[in-house]
């Protein structure tokens, strides 16, 4: 893969403990960047820190970040300056996704202040600070990529997910605005969408319960919705289909893809 010429760059990924995020550490390291695997899961991002350096080879680094604290954030950032002297892309991966109706007659899943906090200090919040401590850092090298983990419920919206939808809309916007910004001091600004991808850890029971009940169907069916009667390629996507993705937009062949979202769904955009 020296076509992508990505090999010896220094990647941060957030979120990169599990599920998109980890598929993201793999695809670059196999590319041959310097990987921070950052994760509020410290064991996970060391684990997924160890099996990058014993399967693919390379130096790579595990780090502990709360994406919503910006002290966290910095020190995240210079792990990554202390470790190889350099940031060359950090991919904001990092997110949370907790469904809930907005008014829930029945009280038992409705959506709270607490929980509207949480996300949006996650999804929204952590864009803010991840993407400004990296921009500080690549302007003064006058270049860089910073990559945005969208969805397509920021633009179709999705039921019993709203305030996750909102967020992810967010990510739509500040990329453009971001890119606008950024642009003439040498840094791209790009996201990506997934859509129904293979299922991971992250999409546990609970979270399916929650999520069918808030659209009033059973788990079964909420199931069915991932299978490949809802999606025009016929399948779910694969983790490292999203990861190929990152890559590509992270390296200098995608130098003119700039304050774009990039749809990774297989052709779905309603549910």
């Amino acid at each position: 893969m020296n076509w992508l010429g990505l090999k010896g760059k220094v990647a941060i990924v957030t979120g990169g403990a599990a599920g998109i995020g980890k598929a993201v550490c793999v695809g670059l390291a196999e590319v041959g960047v310097h990987v921070v695997v950052a994760d509020i899961d410290e064991k996970g991002a060391k684990a997924v820190a160890k099996e990058l350096k014993e399967n693919i080879g390379g130096e790579h680094l595990a780090v502990r970040a709360d994406v919503s604290s910006k002290s966290s954030v910095e020190s995240m950032v210079q792990v990554a300056l202390d470790g190889f002297g350099r940031l060359d892309i950090i991919v904001n991966n990092a997110g949370i996704l907790i469904p809930r109706l907005l008014v829930d007659p029945a009280a038992k899943e409705e959506l709270t202040e607490e929980i509207w906090d949480k996300v949006v200090a996650v999804n929204q919040k952590g864009l803010f600070l991840c993407s400004q401590a990296a921009a500080r850092v690549m302007i003064k090298e006058g270049k860089g990529v910073i990559i945005n983990m969208a969805s397509e419920s920021g633009l179709e919206g999705s039921q019993g997910q709203s305030v996750y939808a909102g967020t992810k809309a967010a990510a739509y916007t500040l990329t453009r605005s971001w890119a606008k910004e950024l642009g003439k001091l040498g840094v791209r600004v790009v996201g990506l969408a997934p859509g129904i991808v293979e299922a991971t850890a992250l999409r546990s029971d609970e979270y399916e319960r929650a999520l069918a009940y808030a659209r009033g169907v059973s788990v079964e069916t909420l199931r069915s919705k991932y299978e490949e009667s809802s999606i025009p390629l016929g399948r779910c996507g694969k983790l490292s289909e999203v990861a190929n993705v990152v890559c590509f937009l992270a390296s200098d062949r995608a130098g003119y893809i700039h304050g774009t979202v990039v749809n990774v769904s297989g052709g779905k955009s309603r549910a």
